[in-house]
């Protein structure tokens, strides 16, 4: 067994900041993790205080490569392949790969390629959840850079057209809670394990709290798209105080959302925030005009614009997230927490970090250190 001592393991804001102590089998996988005393010093490598987490859960990302989950085709695999495998090299562990709405047809010939991608996964590269549908039951008035031709009201119905025969291939699905037909499609989702996204709403806060106690578990991109927190209008964000837990879906470029809110939703509701990168098909391209759909989006820095300015979405890494939430809150391990140890509870996982780690391969997990004046920063342990 080889020994690693004195790291941090990524807990929610206010947490304790215990130490631990980290055996390594024979095999490479994490066989031991024991707390420390206070003041102890066990035998082993010294991380001198460095968190160890597993690595990144996208639950947001809708493409990468140049090549948009929507528009997926099979001449397109060997894409895809090649863009799962700079997901880990970005730190991602696996990615819930996300459809911005899109007709009937495209949808499901995508799912049917992501269905292939999965039987060919390998060591090295990102592994490939349950689909997450963005739509189309969003609200015309929030729809954002979704197309408006392709939106259609909640049904079962229209859910079994885009789903049938792939059912067990989705994980998230984002809608408006409020539009008429929606609560049969949130039920019809929870009976399927699906987890049911607030997202691109109008709700108001009444309406968003009879949507947390209908089993709607998530809100999509927080605060985009959907009426914002007002000190007489709360909104969903609002809503959330004395609702059941739900998560927090949070861009954090400090563009979708202000860092002083970014921080302020992470004091709130610590154990909720959980980082997304929404990242767009420019993803591990350099910036310029790219297209999108019948579509062009236009990408400075990390964000994308449609031409007429509408914010789209980003080429963000989940960890550059996580670094830069950080920076704004002095809590780096509630940071790495929201990339990698939260979005797993999102997906049914109750389960604590040293659980979560247990088992695992010790070279694919994470090694992040925080040195004084800098930003904090990760490397994998292999």
């Amino acid at each position: 067994m080889k020994w690693h001592t004195n790291l941090r393991l990524p807990e929610p804001a206010g947490a304790s900041q215990r130490r631990w102590r980290l055996g390594v089998d024979e095999d490479g996988l994490i066989a031991s993790l024991e707390p420390l005393r206070d003041g102890s010093h066990a035998i082993g490598v010294d991380w001198q205080g460095d968190w160890l987490s597993p690595a990144g859960i996208d639950l947001q990302i809708n493409g990468g490569l140049g090549v948009p989950f929507p528009e997926l085709t099979e001449e397109q695999l060997p894409k895809l392949l090649e863009f799962l495998e700079l997901l880990w090299r970005d730190g991602v562990e696996a990615i819930a790969p996300t459809f911005v709405t899109c007709p009937v047809a495209p949808l499901r010939q995508g799912l049917a390629v992501l269905a292939e991608a999965r039987r060919q996964h390998r060591p090295g590269r990102c592994r490939l959840l349950g689909a997450h549908l963005e739509g189309p039951f969003l609200a015309p008035e929030r729809r954002g850079a979704h197309p408006a031709e392709h939106l259609c009201p909640p049904s079962l119905a229209a859910l079994e057209e885009r789903i049938n025969g792939f059912e067990d291939s989705i994980a998230l699905v984002t809608l408006a809670p409020e539009l008429q037909g929606a609560d049969a499609v949130i039920e019809r989702l929870n009976e399927l394990g699906v987890v049911v996204s607030l997202g691109h709403s109008t709700a108001d806060e009444v309406t968003a709290r009879r949507a947390y106690r209908q089993g709607v578990r998530m809100l999509t991109h927080t605060f985009n798209a959907m009426p914002g927190l007002h000190h007489r209008a709360p909104g969903p964000v609002g809503a959330l105080l004395g609702s059941p837990p739900v998560a927090l879906g949070l861009i954090a470029d400090g563009v979708h959302v202000a860092p002083a809110m970014a921080v302020l939703l992470q004091r709130l509701w610590p154990e909720q925030v959980v980082l997304v990168s929404d990242a767009l098909a420019p993803y591990g391209l350099p910036p310029g005009s790219y297209p999108w759909d019948e579509r062009r989006i236009e990408v400075r820095g990390d964000s994308c614009r449609l031409e007429d300015g509408t914010l789209a979405g980003t080429t963000l890494t989940l960890l550059q997230g996580a670094i830069r939430l950080a920076g704004w809150t002095g809590d780096a391990g509630a940071a790495i927490a929201a990339a990698t140890v939260l979005p797993r509870h999102v997906l049914g996982s109750d389960a604590a970090v040293e659980q979560q780690l247990m088992g695992l391969e010790f070279k694919a997990t994470l090694r992040w250190r925080a040195l004084p004046g800098q930003p904090l920063h990760w490397q994998r342990n292999g």
